[in-house]
């Protein structure tokens, strides 16, 4: 099943859900080496087509564009950074100065301009309303009828003078006018200049903030890649183990019921070497066709019957009870309800609806453990957390009841789940 996941390089949602984490992050261990590996054989096989003259190589381009970095006395790339060299003022401080002297300037240009505009507008209407007004005095001839020409000049010119106060007085306020609005529109650049002070520095802080995220992604990988190595630690520590009181003694037991002698038996656990060589095992014969996965709850009883039953599978080692932890086609939510009210390191084993072979579900102290068990083969093994193959159901059970399952979680099978209803949930398996 493993290489098929590996081939397709995908895995049934429904699969996955039944995976502990410690069997996922092996499995993306797993999947990602797979990747590496065909990747290296195609830039092998690419390499070996040019080598041969089948594809042309591929030629980069080359670019006229290159950064040349300014250097400092010590030859190294000359940096400043503001508001921590000598001398230099906070950097807040220096933000604040350029932001308000960028808006004063801005304000000022804007200032200049309406002031020539309205000085023109100023100048061009006293020019008209004084010549109007020469014009009337013109047109009423009142000058001529007067004897006393020095008495119209006087009067003229008081007239002319109260003209020129009036437009001085325009003219002061407009320039306090123009005042009021080269202030006013200092205040809204600076507001406008620091809003888009702030939405940078929210850009930068979103930038850590996806760098942080990136670094904590990058330390995951990293765990799960210690724990793909500790988990083949493991493997390798409980190999010798493993084939001593598991194979061995799965071995041992189907040579018994075949009626081999004691003495066979001593040579193969000892490895000593016989006069003659053993005779090979005995294994189940199909007579149907196995699908590639279970469809339905009919094949799976089927499955059972024909190639499970014969193995000994659920039962007590070298009886024919039946074990007090086997279970037969339950859910998860109906395994974990029998868990629910009993200790750390009880545990059952029902039959998988998902794969051909059982789940072990695993009571911890928070919660719920399920482990996947492959027996599609001629052995039992937890699907992807321990490679170690075990002969009969029994010995996988008997041999984690004194070596833990996976390292991180340091499961121990200990007090067997029984069954609560009558009929037990496993009587059409054995009908």
């Amino acid at each position: 099943m493993l290489q098929q996941i590996l081939h397709d390089m995908y895995i049934d949602p429904e699969l996955l859900a039944e995976l502990s984490d410690v069997q996922k992050h092996i499995l993306f261990y797993k999947m990602r080496e797979e990747q590496l590996r065909r990747w290296r054989e195609r830039e092998a096989w690419e390499a070996l087509a040019q080598a041969e003259g089948l594809r042309p190589p591929k030629v980069k381009r080359a670019s006229d564009k290159h950064i040349q970095w300014l250097l400092g006395e010590d030859g190294e790339v000359w940096v400043w950074i503001m508001g921590e060299g000598p001398g230099d003022k906070p950097y807040e401080e220096i933000s604040e100065e350029l932001i308000a002297e960028k808006a004063r300037l801005q304000a000022q240009r804007e200032a200049e301009e309406l002031w020539r505009q309205k000085e023109a507008e100023i100048t061009k209407k006293f020019r008209d309303a004084l010549a109007n007004e020469k014009a009337r005095i013109m047109a009423e001839k009142w000058k001529v009828e007067m004897e006393d020409r020095k008495a119209a000049k006087v009067l003229e010119e008081r007239i002319h003078e109260e003209f020129k106060r009036k437009e001085e007085e325009e003219r002061k306020r407009g320039e306090e006018q123009i005042r009021r609005q080269e202030e006013q529109r200092a205040r809204e650049l600076y507001w406008t200049l620091k809003q888009a002070q702030l939405q940078s520095q929210a850009s930068e802080k979103e930038e850590r903030e996806w760098e942080e995220q990136l670094r904590r992604s990058k330390a995951a990988d990293e765990e799960r890649r210690r724990r793909a190595q500790r988990a083949r630690d493991e493997y390798r520590r409980l190999s010798l183990r493993a084939i001593q009181k598991g194979t061995v003694a799965g071995l041992s037991f189907m040579f018994q019921e075949l009626g081999q002698s004691h003495e066979q038996e001593a040579r193969l656990y000892h490895h000593f070497p016989g006069p003659e060589p053993l005779l090979p095992l005995a294994v189940p014969v199909r007579t149907w066709e196995r699908p590639l996965r279970p469809v339905s709850r009919e094949i799976i009883v089927r499955w059972f019957k024909e190639e499970q039953l014969p193995r000994q599978a659920g039962f007590e080692r070298n009886t024919k009870a039946i074990a007090p932890w086997f279970h037969g086609i339950i859910s998860r939510e109906d395994a974990e309800d029998l868990l629910e009210n009993m200790t750390e390191g009880a545990f059952l084993v029902r039959v998988s609806e998902k794969i051909w072979g059982y789940t072990l579900s695993y009571r911890r102290q928070t919660g719920f453990k399920h482990f996947l068990v492959d027996a599609s083969g001629d052995f039992y093994s937890f699907l992807g957390v321990d490679p170690n193959r075990h002969a009969t159901l029994t010995d996988l059970i008997d041999f984690h009841k004194e070596e833990i399952i996976t390292v991180s979680g340091g499961e121990l099978l200990q007090e067997p789940c029984g069954q609560r209803d009558s009929p037990p949930d496993y009587h059409l398996l054995f009908e």
